[in-house]
């Protein structure tokens, strides 16, 4: 639908009625341009808008509806972007007995066409990303692609619309919908005691979602990266039109020879006797990404198998939000072709200490555990073993572990194709009277 949009031509009529109000009303031109800027953290996108009108001196009234739209009438703005110096406005107001329109009065000391902006919040605009991940058949380089789909349930249809996509977090008082849906702001609750007036929140979100873009030139679509404060910008080249009730996706990026490691995990307390692999890779530089972070959206893992690049599909995932050099890990899900077998192989009590009533105060438990692992692929693969020790502990092995924090280590071991391995160690956990303090 098109927002309704309409220029008073006759400053003086007989306003005996809200219809007879309307009798000289005509209906103007369609938007110039238009442009979406899309926050992905919270259902929030700020609208500017581009149109020729033509003023006669003197006073001119200009209404704006929102009807069957989820536009927040607290946030439309008017401004003349040419003649500025001579056109003025004066007041805005909100009609007897008519819901859902504005009425601005504008003072004009030029006679012609006028290209103005409008700028407002709308919600019902969505977008999120998704990515697809290609590894090789070693498992060693990946090409990653990223896409953004833009859905619209605002009511609106935007039409050859110039889409900005914001990566950040905003808090609002009020939600835009909430807004939209309770019509004219005087009738509005009051804020609650000690909240900052809503009009000021809005205005930071405006001010960070300004950030000009050059418009789009006539080459290959893209998506233009740059920070703006706290949050990135992603700037769609060329335009789209996305109808209300419409999705689209479009191209974020693609980059190939993405280096990675094959790694799996084994944590009975997380996973139970399951091998979870994962794909591990950073977002920088040295991995030719690290120019922006990277939205939160689901991934779709997938690995080469034959040399005519025949695709086998691995697994799909959601990831969060990604900043730029921080490592990123895919869970892809249980992997049976990597193999870890615990076996408790003595456990026994002593140092038995008992009170002076002859019961037990204290004792000391020793386990001896032994660990088989496997790698059953035709790749090399990293494994890496977390076990969790509550209590007092003391750890002895030869083979070479981490400790996490005070109840967990990790032993990591890298795995050759089709290779075995086995590693002990020994548990000492003490109780009662025994801890050591």
């Amino acid at each position: 639908m098109k927002t309704p949009l309409v220029l008073l031509t006759s400053v003086f009529c007989l306003l005996t009625s809200v219809v007879q109000a309307r009798i000289n009303v005509v209906t103007l031109p369609g938007r110039d341009t238009v442009q979406l800027t899309i926050y992905n953290s919270a259902d929030l996108t700020l609208v500017k808008e581009t149109r020729f009108l033509t003023f006669r001196k003197g006073i001119n009234k200009l209404e704006f509806s929102w009807a069957n739209t989820l536009i927040d009438p607290t946030s439309v703005e008017f401004r003349a972007l040419t003649q500025a110096d001579k056109v003025e406005v004066l007041d805005v107001s909100f009609p007897p007995r008519v819901t859902n329109l504005l009425e601005w009065r504008i003072q004009s000391e030029f006679a012609g066409e006028v290209q103005v902006e409008i700028r407002y919040f709308t919600s019902g605009i969505s977008w999120s990303a998704d990515y697809v991940a290609a590894a090789n058949k070693p498992e060693k380089l990946m090409a990653l692609a990223g896409n953004v789909r833009v859905n619209n349930n605002s009511g609106e249809d935007y039409e050859n619309a110039q889409i900005r996509l914001v990566v950040g977090v905003i808090r609002l008082v009020e939600e835009i919908r909430q807004l939209a849906q309770q019509g004219r702001p005087g009738q509005m609750p009051p804020p609650p005691p000690g909240a900052p007036a809503a009009s000021g929140m809005l205005m930071k979100a405006q001010r960070a979602m300004a950030f000009a873009a050059d418009e789009a030139a006539a080459r290959p679509r893209e998506i233009i990266k740059e920070g703006v404060s706290e949050y990135f910008l992603y700037t769609v080249e060329g335009r789209d039109t996305i109808p209300s009730g419409w999705a689209k996706r479009l191209p974020s990026f693609q980059t190939a020879d993405v280096p990675f490691v094959s790694y799996y995990k084994f944590e009975r307390e997380r996973y139970g006797d399951q091998v979870i692999r994962y794909y591990r890779f950073k977002n920088d530089k040295e991995s030719k990404l690290g120019n922006e972070p990277l939205p939160d959206g689901s991934v779709l893992a997938l690995r080469t198998v034959s040399q005519d690049n025949l695709y086998n599909f691995v697994g799909r995932t959601n990831v969060k939000y990604i900043p730029i050099g921080e490592q990123v890990e895919l869970e892809l899900g249980n992997d049976r072709e990597v193999m870890v077998k615990p076996t408790l192989m003595d456990w026994r009590k002593e140092d038995i200490r008992f009170d002076q009533w002859g019961n037990v105060a204290g004792w000391t438990i020793k386990e001896q555990w032994q660990f088989e692992v496997q790698n059953s692929k035709d790749i090399d693969v990293v494994l890496d073993i977390r076990r969790n020790f509550p209590g007092d502990w003391d750890l002895k092995s030869e083979a070479k572990y981490e400790k996490v924090d005070k109840s967990k280590v990790k032993f990591v071991l890298p795995l050759k194709n089709r290779e075995k391995q086995k590693f002990t160690y020994e548990l000492t956990t003490r109780y009662g009277t025994n801890i050591v303090k």
